[in-house]
């Protein structure tokens, strides 16, 4: 081999294998950041959500076609309707404002939400189903598919949900294993009924039969309230830490919400 072309071999490669290393990141949902605790609209009641968040300080790489997350603002309107007793149907239309100033279209997704209609005292269950089709640019795998099951307490005091996410659009070397496992969990007191206030937690582990490795994996923990007071209107906020390495470092986020009752 000559000298001249080890240097242009050795660069091939490095780039060559930068470019896998990043080929299998993993990717929470970055337009909504929301543990789900079992609630519906009732039949014949629409409501409107606003999804607001920004990444304050984050990762500024990204394989491409997708965007680096530092910097940008996510903005989700979030419409649903009471179908039936057990049945709620709703839809996100998603926008983003980049670091650069551009805003751009970031996507659409439909959602089916199924809720247990006579749960026990204080126990909530259902199931979530929804289907997504995003620019490469926001998810290069484009279609996406999320199976969320719900199960929340609820009393005078507590407020306890889980939704263990399984994600069916991961596309990784490792898709073949299973869906991605992206939990999320909240933990709240309520002050007085006034507000809730407490932990909410959002994780990304990769395929259920070959989990990623720890600095692969994204976990959050973010500070929330909830404002309880107002009847007919949902207001959400929180500051998240990222955990490890692969998570951005420091994210804020908002609900808020109407019910048209």
């Amino acid at each position: 081999m000559s000298e001249r072309a080890r240097p242009r071999l050795l660069a091939s490669s490095t780039g060559i294998t930068l470019v896998l290393l990043a080929a299998p990141a993993l990717a929470l949902d970055a337009f909504e950041i929301q543990v789900y605790d079992g609630t519906a609209n009732a039949p014949g009641v629409a409501g409107l959500e606003l999804h607001a968040n920004h990444v304050f300080s984050g990762s500024r790489t990204a394989t491409p076609p997708e965007l680096a997350p530092d910097g940008q603002s996510h903005f989700t309107f979030e419409p649903s309707y009471g179908l039936l007793p057990f049945l709620e149907l709703g839809g996100y239309f998603q926008t983003a404002l980049r670091a650069d100033g551009q805003f751009d279209y970031a996507g659409t997704k439909l959602r089916a939400k199924l809720v247990l209609p006579s749960p026990p005292q204080h126990v909530r269950l259902g199931v979530n189903l929804e289907v997504s089709l995003l620019p490469r640019s926001y998810d290069a795998e484009r279609w996406g598919t999320e199976l969320r099951p719900i199960a929340a307490y609820e009393d005078e005091r507590w407020l306890f949900a889980i939704n263990p996410i399984l994600d069916f659009s991961y596309t990784g070397p490792d898709a073949r294993k299973g869906p991605a496992f992206e939990p999320a969990a909240m933990a709240k007191l309520k002050l007085a009924s006034l507000v809730g206030v407490g932990l909410e937690y959002y994780a990304a582990f990769g395929p259920l039969g070959h989990l990623a490795s720890a600095h692969e994996q994204q976990h959050y923990l973010f500070e929330a309230a909830d404002l309880l007071a107002v009847e007919k209107l949902e207001l959400n906020v929180g500051v998240g830490e990222g955990l490890t390495p692969a998570s951005n470092s420091w994210v804020g986020k908002m609900i808020l919400g109407y019910s048209f009752e």
